[in-house]
């Protein structure tokens, strides 16, 4: 009896691994979204400057200050509104995006090849989707958080940044599903990358920039040239800070045209997860 007792047959310590592995495989996805945001604590001057500082510095400097000379109020989707509540939302579209642009690349490539601890995650009951999975809640957890200042700084200003400030938070989701559509596929992307030579520097150029400059941020796209339009079309932060206007002071979108926005990011957050799932799946497994 005593042997038995200090030697444990081959079928308990088979059960007994696999009793230890049910908890971290049922919440796997939450431990790695915990490591991700107890990692940020090392960044978090960081993500409270450039985030939100950033953005409210456009805010103040174009909005506020350029608002002081353009006494003419925007015409948008055939309503005039003043100068600061139109561009406040797109603001805030662009912290979440801007978010996005950082937890979905740096941090992605750390962990495939400078730290390396998503193989430590695979290693143990998590499975791959789950570590995807846990990139997409943490990144996703800063952009609450960073939209939520924002939103909250925009409201406080006496300048009536928030006209309707009953329906005026659900800016908030307009401007995290954005991020969400840009930083998935963001993620994916980052996930194939074998070697940094650059790319990330690229997408901020390439993508970033022109999105931010040619999606209505600061001037109703119908004033854009019928062959630059296409970029606002395309770009989730267009579709996001459309949502946000509809929210923050009722810009006469129409139903049709809310659920072409809420569907186009929908879509892209889908195709950029599916495509998230299979990168981490595959370089995991090597």
């Amino acid at each position: 009896m005593s042997t038995q007792a200090a030697h444990p047959t081959l079928d308990e310590l088979r059960a007994e691994a696999l009793a230890g592995g049910r908890k971290p495989r049922r919440y796997g996805t939450w431990y790695v979204a915990e490591h991700m945001i107890r990692a940020m604590r090392a960044y978090g001057w960081t993500i409270v400057v450039g985030a939100v500082g950033q953005p409210i510095m456009y805010l103040l400097g174009l909005a506020v200050g350029l608002a002081a000379l353009i006494t003419a109020p925007i015409s948008a989707h055939g309503q005039e509104v003043g100068y600061l509540p139109f561009v406040a939302p797109a603001l805030l579209v662009t912290a979440a995006i801007a978010v996005a642009s950082e937890e979905m690349t740096y941090p992605v490539m750390a962990g495939f090849k400078w730290r390396r601890y998503f193989y430590g995650f695979n290693a143990s009951a998590l499975s791959s989707p789950q570590i995807a999975n846990g990139v997409i809640i943490g990144a996703t957890a800063r952009m609450i958080v960073a939209v939520s200042a924002y939103y909250l700084f925009i409201w406080l200003l006496p300048f009536g940044a928030v006209p309707n400030p009953a329906t005026g938070w659900l800016s908030i989701l307009a401007g995290v599903a954005a991020g969400i559509a840009f930083g998935i596929p963001l993620m994916a992307y980052a996930g194939s990358i074998q070697d940094d030579k650059g790319q990330f520097a690229l997408v901020q150029r390439f993508i970033f920039m022109p999105m931010f400059l040619f999606s209505g941020t600061f001037y109703p796209v119908e004033t854009l040239p019928i062959g630059l339009q296409w970029i606002a079309w395309i770009s989730p932060l267009w579709h996001g800070a459309e949502l946000g206007r509809a929210a923050t002071y009722g810009a006469d979108i129409g139903a049709g045209m809310i659920a072409v926005h809420v569907l186009y990011l929908l879509a892209l957050a889908a195709v950029g997860y599916l495509w998230g799932r299979r990168v981490f799946t595959e370089r995991l497994a090597k």
